[in-house]
């Protein structure tokens, strides 16, 4: 019989990733290793379900919930635990047989029960009384949707929540992202006074000043449950639960809601890298055990943060966070995510004290994959649930690929935060004299960049501001700001700061390739910092609130930024996908501290010399005439008004660029000072005035 012939390998297709940048060719092995890991967990997963939307329904079958009979069903995942009671307000806090869960047969330790109609009303507080070999505790339900506090005692509890269905406005929103504009904002410090803001305080005070102010998407923080008003939300204890501290979910919805109906995007700063380590609120040893949702060694606690790490390789852990996803998504309405502490996730050693300055860092063994495969499906839910949905890592090291398709060999993320943009301002603000700021540095770092992952560009987010730090403006002014900020009152520091501030502001956004994020208040220049209530401060509410009264004030400066602002966001968003247009330098020169590029019809020239202004300096451009659409420099703006935004400006044909396509074009420059002119498209050869 002729000798059977080994068949073919099947060629490895290569990835898109890795076909876009030679320079991964080396680390092809760990980059598809990681794109199978999220197919075969996809698949392992999916199994009894057809798809991965399917699979992510656990928030349907844990927790709380009415049959269409009237009656109550309540289900839990606690397998170390050895008996589970329901208490509350309907059986005096006390343990009784009609509470008690039984185990499901059968089961990986799901306990369950079924109650009577009139066993739980509406509004009725509870918990879980766990018990385990060896103790017992109250805790909460992981799949809580309702937790409050009881101001007295501060002990939290689940509230049974029975309200009516919402009726949606907005039914369907397809986000505007043709540039992304990003409003970030916490709802609790949004109101004047000083106290916690609520729901319907931002949907009725704040939302219509964002839509005045131009941008298309807020970007909300601490809308998950957390024990700790102070730590900006970021230690979760209740996942499924929005915060009760601002209101209930109802009036969550009215604001996502109006929001649609202004059209404006809702995306939610969700938290799925660590959980708070409370365990009578959050689920910390939820059934007694150390190693529920968490790793169970010496993983568990997270190094910096003092919380808890997700044991991403538990597919009872990937069942919890991708429903968690859903449940933000299909209940709340929510047009995205911008993912917290993605570093933290993507690292065994949470990217802390790591320098990642070669593709080795990225694939030398230290790649937690199983928290790379949960973003990946994360992002891959996400997107067939709302194709048109938002996803931002939040991630500082650089890793290629997270804000590329996962089709291509990417985690899936639309854009991923620019952080080392701010890292820049603030190092050049606290270590560089205004001489020394070179053009050739400042475009280099707003502009370097991988070419196919989208980014959001921002000058400072609510990192900047905390306390112990300092806003951009406040650097620039520092205590000035309390006395030299009437209209009327000349301050040379008040004045450079203006300046820089809206140069600085200005650069970062007309150089953007994704989007662009501006934390709440900072567009008018908030002076101080934000610290939220705690032991330290005699838990004030002092700087945990945003002043709008100070940019309402005709005779206070702050008019003048947000003017700016406002000016400055209705340029970018007016240029249809102004993000996707090619940022082309035309003129760098350091001894000048004169920068120009152009983006479409549209041409940057910026001077950011400290005391030096230039008559008639030249830039090479198209040739053309030229209109000023924006000057920093204008009265409108706190400016001096030295620019002549009425002049029409003809470029000066050069016999020695004219074979390259450009020609001069002469401007007055004052120091301290930006300008933004407008290419007229008309027909035959421009001449000079």
């Amino acid at each position: 019989m002729p000798k059977k012939t080994a068949k073919p390998a099947k060629p490895v297709t290569k990835l898109n990733l890795i076909k876009n940048d030679p320079w991964l060719e080396p680390f092809a092995e760990a980059i598809n290793g990681r794109h199978e890991d999220a197919i075969r967990k996809e698949k392992e997963l999916v199994k009894g379900s057809r798809t991965l939307n399917e699979f992510a329904n656990a928030h349907q079958y844990f927790g709380l919930h009415r049959n269409d009979d009237g009656t109550w069903v309540f289900r839990e995942w606690a397998p170390n635990a050895t008996g589970i009671s329901l208490i509350g307000d309907f059986n005096g806090w006390k343990e009784g047989v009609h509470y008690a869960l039984n185990r499901v047969e059968g089961s990986d330790g799901v306990w369950e029960i079924t109650l009577p109609a009139n066993a739980l009303k509406h509004g009725d507080y509870y918990k879980m009384l766990v018990h385990w070999k060896g103790g017992d505790g109250e805790r909460i339900p992981a799949y809580a949707t309702r937790v409050v506090q009881d101001p007295e005692t501060y002990l939290f509890s689940a509230q049974v929540w029975d309200a009516e269905p919402y009726q949606w406005s907005v039914e369907k929103f397809k986000p505007d992202t043709r540039p992304l504009l990003i409003y970030e904002c916490h709802i609790g410090m949004a109101q004047q006074r000083e106290g916690v803001g609520t729901y319907t305080e931002f949907r009725e005070n704040v939302l219509p000043r964002i839509a005045a102010d131009g941008y298309n998407a807020i970007q909300i923080m601490a809308i998950q449950e957390h024990p700790y008003y102070g730590s900006f939300g970021y230690h979760v204890s209740n996942f499924f639960a929005p915060s009760s501290r601002f209101g209930t979910p109802e009036e969550l919805k009215q604001l996502i809601d109006a929001a649609h109906e202004l059209g404006i995007a809702v995306i939610m700063d969700i938290v799925h890298s660590h959980a708070v380590k409370n365990e009578s609120e959050g689920l910390g040893r939820l059934d007694g055990s150390y190693d529920l949702y968490f790793y169970g060694d010496g993983r568990r606690e997270h190094p910096a943060w003092d919380s808890l790490c997700f044991d991403y390789g538990k597919n009872e852990v990937l069942h919890f966070l991708l429903s968690n996803c859903k449940y933000w998504l299909e209940e709340f309405h929510f047009d995205g995510f911008r993912f917290d502490g993605v570093t933290s996730m993507l690292y065994f050693n949470h990217g802390l004290g790591q320098a990642f300055g070669s593709y080795d860092d990225y694939y030398n063994g230290n790649q937690d994959t199983n928290a790379i495969t949960y973003l990946t499906l994360a992002n891959k839910l996400i997107h067939r649930i709302n194709p048109s949905a938002i996803t931002i890592a939040e991630e500082m090291s650089g890793m290629p690929g997270l804000a590329i398709p996962v089709k291509d060999g990417g985690i899936g993320f639309d854009y991923r935060m620019a952080m080392g943009i701010p890292d820049y301002w603030i190092k050049m603000l606290k270590e560089k004299k205004d001489e020394d700021w070179h053009p050739t540095s400042i475009f280099w770092e707003l502009t370097n960049r991988r070419a196919d992952e989208k980014t959001i560009s921002y000058v400072e987010s609510h990192d900047q501001a905390l306390v112990g730090d300092k806003t951009v403006i406040f650097r620039l002014i520092d205590e000035k700001m309390y006395w030299h900020m009437m209209v009327d009152d000349n301050d040379f520091t008040v004045d450079r700061g203006m300046a820089m501030h809206k140069m600085i502001r200005l650069v970062t956004a007309s150089t953007i390739n994704g989007g662009y994020l501006n934390f709440m208040g900072n567009e008018f220049g908030h002076p101080e910092w934000i610290d939220f209530p705690r032991e330290g401060n005699g838990w004030s509410y002092k700087y945990a609130r945003r002043q709008w009264d100070l940019v309402d004030r005709e005779d206070l400066k702050y008019k003048f930024l947000n003017n700016f602002d406002n000016a400055m966001i209705e340029l970018i968003s007016g240029v249809y996908n102004f993000q996707a247009l090619p940022v082309e330098k035309l003129w760098e020169k350091d001894d000048d501290q004169i920068l120009a590029f152009k983006r479409g019809d549209l041409v940057f020239v910026f001077n950011f010399n400290p005391s030096k202004s230039f008559t008639d300096y030249g830039v090479l451009t198209p040739p053309g005439e030229y209109t000023v659409v924006l000057s920093t420099d204008s009265p409108d703006f706190g400016g001096y008004g030295n620019i002549d935004e009425s002049v029409h400006h003809l470029t000066i044909p050069d016999p020695l660029y004219q074979p390259h396509g450009v020609a001069w074009l002469r401007l007055y420059l004052p120091a301290r000072s930006a300008q933004v002119l407008r290419l007229k498209r008309t027909r035959g050869r421009a001449r000079k005035s």
